[in-house]
C-alpha cells in the first residue's frame, strides 16, 4: 500500500478492504495465496563446487599451476605436489571465509517475528506470523516483536525500539494520527515496522505490508544486492600477479630464443632451461606468505578484541581514509544518561555513566557532591512517575527494563538519594504521545497524597503557576527562563524533560486531567546518550593518522551536531546533511559534498549506500561501521565492514568484515593501526621474496644466454623458493610496527606493494645473483664437479637470503645499526630453522637423491657467509644512494612550491 502513514486510519482500512472487526478466514487465504507467506526468502547459495573453483581465479595461482603442470609432464612428482598443496591451501582458505552476505540475509530472516495476535472472524487467535496479509488487524502490547509492517490505528502510550533499522537511541512515541507523506522513516510515528520491539503499552494495527514488501525485506533486498568488492590487496597482488605472469612469459620466449639462435641449444635443453626459469621467476612461496601472514594479524587483532571475519580485511584496514561510523551504540554507548539538570534557583551537571547509581551532582562552579534539596524533589518527581526498573547484570553492571529514558531518571534520582520506595502509586495518567506527559497519584509514608508528573516542558509549563525557590517556598512561574533554559540543552543535543507536583486531599483516590492544574514547577532534566570517552580519544588519533571520520546516523540533526562537536568530529556551526537533502542531491553534487561535510542525520539504509558509493567514488578507502539492521548493506558495500559484538544485530555481524567483540571504536584505532603494520610487514616480505627470485631468475637467464650450464636445477630452486625463503620471510610477520605508524597518511588505495621497494628489489636480485654465478665459476675453475658447483652455488644464494633478511628489515632506512638485530625474536628463530633445514639439505643422503646436492667444506660454508657479508654492504649502498636521490627530489620539489 502506498504511503500509510500519510493517511487517515480510516482511510488505510478503506484501503485495504479491511475493518476493525478483520478478515474472514477464507478472504485471508484468498490474500494469501496472492500474495505470499509473511517471510523473507531464503539467500541464493551458490553451487559450492563453483564457489571453491573460484578460489584458482587467481594470477599467481595460474603460474602456480602452470609449474605444476610442466612438473608433472616431467615426472618431477614431489615438486608437483608441493605446489599443488600450495595453491590448494590457499583456495581452502578463501573458500572458508566467503558467505558473509548470504550470513547477513540469514540474520535478517531471524528478525521476524514467529507469532502473532490476529482477529480473523471476529476473535483474536494466536497465530503464526507468516499467515499474516495485508488487511489484518494485529493486536499488540510490551515486549512483543512486530510481525510485520502495521499501521496503528489504536495507541495507548506505544514506544517501540526502532533503532535497529533508524539508528535512533530512544524508543519512538507511536500514535494514530497521520504523519507527512514525505516523513522519514524514523518520523512515522503511526507505522509498526517489521522487527521493531514494543517496549511499552499497547495498541492495534492494520498489516499492510508483509514479506519482501516491509521495511525489513527491503534492506534484505539491499544486502543482497550489493557486490563484494576486492579489497587494495588483492587489487595489488592481482596487478602484480598479472605483471609477473607476463613478464615471465615473455623472458621465457626471448631465453629460449637466445640460446637457440646464439648457441644452437637442443630443444630438450632449453625446455629444461626454460621450466628452470618460470620456477625460479614465479614466487612460489608468495601466495603463502601472504595468507599467513594475514592469519597472524588476525589471531594478534582478535587478541585485541577485534575478530576478523574475512582475511584480507586485516591489511585492508591500513589504507583506510574514511571511517563512517554509526552515533548510537558506536560512537556513543546507547545508554541514556542525565547529564545536566536545572531548578529555579540552580543549575546542576550530574557525572557517571551508563544506569549505575555511582557518579556526582554537582552545581556549576562548584564540585559539592552533595545532594541539595531542590535537585532531590526534582529527581523523585521525575522516578515515580515511571514504569521501567534498573536491574544488576553483575559486579558492575546494569541494565534497564522498560523505557530507556525512565531507566536513566531512575538512574538520576539514585544519584540523588530520592526515595521513591517510600511512596505508594494510587492512581495514574499513562504517558500519550498527544498528551506528552504522564501523571501519577502517590501516597507517601506519612500519608499524605500528592500528584507528581514529567513530560515534555512546554505541556507542563501550560499546568504550573508557580515554581519552587531554594528554601522550599513558592514563586510565579517564569515561563520565559524556563523556556530560555530547554533551547540552550536542546541545542547541545539533549532531550528535555520537565517535572511538576502538587498537593492533594488525603483522601483523593482518582487522578483526573483537572487535578493537574495549578502545579509547581521543580524543575528540568536534560537527558543524552553520551559519547565513549575512548571513542573521542580514537577519533583524535585517527584523524592525526590522516583517516577522516564521518558521522551516519538516523537520530535529529541536532542531536548528532552536538555529539560529533562534543567528540572533536567538527567545529561550532559545521554543516550537516539529512536524508531529505541527500534525495534531492544527484550523485556528483553529493560526492563534491562529501569533501567538507562529516555529520549525516536523518539516514536510511539507502542513503548509508549512497554516500559509502560516493566516498568509494572519490578514491576514498571506507571503514563502516554499525550495529543496526538498517547498517547491513552499508557494511556490505564498503571496503571494510565492522559490526559491533555486544550490542550488534546477527545481520550486520554476519554482513561485516571485522566484529568489535567490546563495542568500543577505539579497538578500530588499534585495528587501523594493526593494518598498517601487516602491510608494511607484508610488503618486506614481497620485496623480500621478489629479490630472491629475481636473483634466480637471473642466474638461470644469463646461464642460457651465455652458453654455459645452469648453476642452478628447477628441484633447487624450488627448495629455495619454498623452503627457505618462506621460512626467513615468515619473521617478517612479526616485525614492530614503524615508528611513527599513526602519524603518517593513508596509503593512496592503487599503490603498488612494491612502491618504494623497487630499487632495494633490483638491486639485491642482480647483487645476489653476481655472488652466485660468480661462486659457481670459480668452483668449475678450481676442478670441481657439476654437482659441487651446483651445491656450494644453492648455499651461497640461501646464506645471502639471510644477508637481504636483514636489508629489507629496515626499507627506508639504514640496517647498518645494532637495532637491526633486535626488536624481533622471530627473526632468529627463522634464522636457526633455516640454518636446520640447509644443514640437512647439505648432508643427509636422502636430499642428495631429490634435490642433487651435495656435501660442502667449512671453508667452502666460511666462503659463503663471506658473500652474504659482501651482499649486505653492497645493498645498504644502494640503499643510501636511493635515499639521498629522494631526499634531493624532495628538497628540488619544496623550493619550487617556494618560489611559486
Amino acid at each position: 500500500m502506498s504511503s500509510p502513514h500519510a493517511q487517515t486510519a480510516a482511510g488505510v482500512l478503506d484501503g485495504l478492504a479491511s475493518a476493525r472487526s478483520g478478515l474472514t478466514s477464507d478472504e485471508a487465504e484468498r490474500r494469501q495465496a496472492h500474495f505470499g507467506a509473511n517471510s523473507l526468502p531464503e539467500p541464493f547459495r551458490s553451487n559450492a563446487m563453483l564457489r571453491f573453483l573460484a578460489q584458482f581465479n587467481n594470477a599467481i595461482i595460474y603460474i602456480l599451476l602452470g609449474a605444476a603442470v610442466i612438473k608433472l609432464a616431467t615426472r618431477d612428482y614431489i615438486d608437483a605436489s608441493v605446489i599443488l598443496a600450495v595453491a590448494l591451501i590457499n583456495a581452502i582458505i578463501g573458500f572458508v571465509q566467503e558467505g558473509q552476505a548470504e550470513k547477513a540475509l540469514r540474520g535478517i530472516r531471524r528478525m521476524l517475528a514467529p507469532k502473532a495476535t490476529v482477529r480473523r472472524d471476529g476473535e483474536w487467535h494466536e497465530v503464526a506470523a507468516s499467515i499474516l496479509v495485508p488487511g489484518d488487524i494485529i493486536r499488540v502490547h510490551a515486549g512483543d516483536r512486530a510481525p510485520a509492517d502495521a499501521r496503528l490505528i489504536e495507541a495507548r502510550s506505544v514506544l517501540a525500539d526502532e533503532a535497529a533499522l533508524t539508528g535512533e537511541a530512544v524508543p519512538a512515541s507511536k500514535h494514530p494520527l497521520p504523519a507527512a507523506r514525505d516523513a522519514p522513516l524514523a518520523d512515522r510515528h503511526n507505522m509498526l515496522h517489521a522487527g521493531s520491539v514494543v517496549v511499552a503499552g499497547r495498541g492495534v494495527a492494520v498489516v499492510t505490508e508483509t514479506g519482501s514488501s516491509t521495511e525489513l525485506g527491503r534492506i534484505q533486498r539491499l544486502v543482497r544486492d550489493v557486490e563484494r568488492t576486492d579489497t587494495p590487496l588483492i587489487r595489488s597482488i592481482n596487478r602484480l600477479g598479472r605483471q609477473l605472469t607476463v613478464t615471465v612469459l615473455i623472458l621465457c620466449v626471448v631465453m629460449v630464443g637466445l640460446g637457440f639462435v646464439l648457441h644452437s641449444e637442443p630443444p630438450e635443453l632449453l625446455l629444461s632451461s626454460a621450466i628452470a626459469f618460470a620456477v625460479a621467476a614465479a614466487p612460489e612461496g608468495l601466495p603463502a606468505v601472504v595468507t599467513i601472514t594475514l592469519a597472524l594479524g588476525v589471531r594478534h587483532m582478535a587478541a585485541q578484541r577485534a575478530i576478523t571475519r574475512r582475511l584480507a580485511a586485516v591489511e585492508t584496514l591500513g589504507s583506510v581514509t574514511v571511517i563512517c561510523s554509526d552515533k548510537t551504540g558506536t560512537l556513543t554507548k546507547n545508554e541514556m544518561t542525565v547529564r545536566a539538570a536545572a531548578t529555579s534557583d540552580s543549575r546542576y551537571t550530574i557525572t557517571g555513566e551508563g544506569y549505575g547509581p555511582a557518579g556526582m551532582i554537582s552545581p556549576h562552579g562548584e564540585t559539592d557532591s552533595g545532594s541539595r534539596a531542590d535537585v532531590r524533589e526534582l529527581a523523585l518527581a521525575l522516578t515515580l512517575p515511571n514504569d521501567a526498573r534498573i536491574d544488576r547484570t553483575g559486579a558492575e553492571g546494569w541494565r534497564v527494563v522498560g523505557d530507556p529514558t525512565e531507566g536513566a531518571l531512575i538512574a538520576f534520582g539514585r544519584k540523588a538519594d530520592a526515595d521513591a520506595s517510600e511512596y505508594t502509586r494510587m492512581d495514574e495518567i499513562p504517558f500519550d504521545a498527544e498528551a506528552k506527559f504522564m501523571a501519577t497519584l502517590e501516597q507517601s509514608a506519612s500519608g499524605r497524597r500528592h500528584v507528581f508528573v514529567k513530560g515534555a516542558p512546554d505541556r507542563l509549563l501550560t499546568f504550573c503557576e508557580h515554581e519552587r525557590t531554594a528554601d522550599g517556598g513558592q514563586r510565579p512561574v517564569e515561563r520565559d527562563r524556563w523556556r530560555a533554559l530547554v533551547d540552550e540543552y536542546t541545542a547541545q543535543g539533549m532531550r528535555v524533560l520537565a517535572a511538576a507536583r502538587a498537593d492533594m486531599p488525603a483522601d483523593a483516590a482518582a487522578l483526573k486531567p483537572e487535578h493537574l492544574s495549578g502545579l509547581v514547577m521543580l524543575g528540568i532534566a536534560a537527558i543524552t546518550d553520551p559519547p565513549r570517552p575512548e571513542a573521542t580519544a580514537a577519533i583524535s588519533e585517527c584523524q592525526e593518522g590522516g583517516v577522516r571520520v564521518k558521522m551516519i546516523t538516523g537520530d535529529h540533526a541536532r542531536t548528532a551536531r552536538a555529539i560529533a562537536r562534543e567528540m572533536g568530529l567538527v567545529e561550532e556551526g559545521a554543516p550537516v546533511l539529512s536524508g531529505a537533502d541527500i534525495d534531492r542531491m544527484g550523485d556528483v553534487q553529493l560526492r563534491d559534498r562529501l569533501a567538507d561535510v562529516h555529520v549525516f542525520a536523518r539516514t536510511s539504509p539507502e542513503h548509508k549506500l549512497r554516500i559509502v558509493a560516493s566516498l568509494r567514488s572519490r578514491g576514498d578507502v571506507v571503514a563502516m561501521t554499525g550495529d543496526g539492521v538498517n547498517d547491513a548493506p552499508a557494511l556490505t558495500q564498503a571496503d571494510v565492514g565492522i559490526a559491533m559484538g555486544m550490542k550488534g544485530t546477527e545481520a550486520a555481524k554476519d554482513a561485516a568484515d571485522l566484529v568489535l567483540a567490546d563495542d568500543n571504536f577505539a579497538t578500530i584505532e588499534r585495528a587501523v593501526r594493526e593494518g598498517r603494520r601487516i602491510y608494511d610487514n607484508l610488503r618486506k616480505s614481497v620485496v623480500f621474496i621478489l629479490a630472491t627470485t629475481l636473483g634466480q631468475s637471473l642466474v638461470v637467464f644469463t646461464a642460457v644466454a651465455a652458453g654455459f650450464p645452469d648453476p642452478l636445477q628447477p628441484t633447487q630452486i624450488l627448495w629455495v623458493n619454498l623452503i627457505t625463503a618462506v621460512a626467513l620471510s615468515l619473521a617478517f610477520a612479526y616485525e614492530p610496527a614503524e615508528p611513527e605508524t599513526m602519524k603518517r597518511a593513508p596509503r593512496p588505495a592503487g599503490e603498488s606493494l612494491l612502491s618504494g621497494g623497487l630499487l632495494l628489489l633490483a638491486g639485491a636480485g642482480v647483487v645476489v645473483a653476481a655472488a652466485t654465478t660468480t661462486v659457481f665459476f670459480v668452483h668449475i675453475s678450481a676442478g670441481a664437479d657439476l654437482r659441487t658447483a651446483r651445491a656450494a652455488a644453492v648455499t651461497v644464494l640461501v646464506v645471502a637470503q639471510v644477508a637481504v633478511l636483514f636489508n629489507v628489515r629496515h626499507l627506508g632506512r639504514s640496517s647498518v645499526t645494532f637495532r637491526v638485530l633486535t626488536g624481533n625474536r622471530a627473526i632468529w628463530i627463522c634464522i636457526a630453522t633455516f640454518a636446520m633445514l640447509q644443514i640437512a639439505y647439505t648432508y643427509l643422503p636422502p636430499f642428495h637423491r631429490w634435490f642433487g646436492s651435495a656435501p660442502l667444506t667449512p671453508a667452502e660454508w666460511g666462503s659463503a657467509l663471506g658473500y652474504a657479508l659482501a651482499c649486505f654492504l653492497i645493498i645498504e649502498a644502494i640503499k643510501a644512494a636511493g635515499r639521498s636521490v629522494m631526499a634531493a627530489h624532495s628538497h628540488h620539489a619544496h623550493s619550487g612550491l617556494r618560489r611559486k
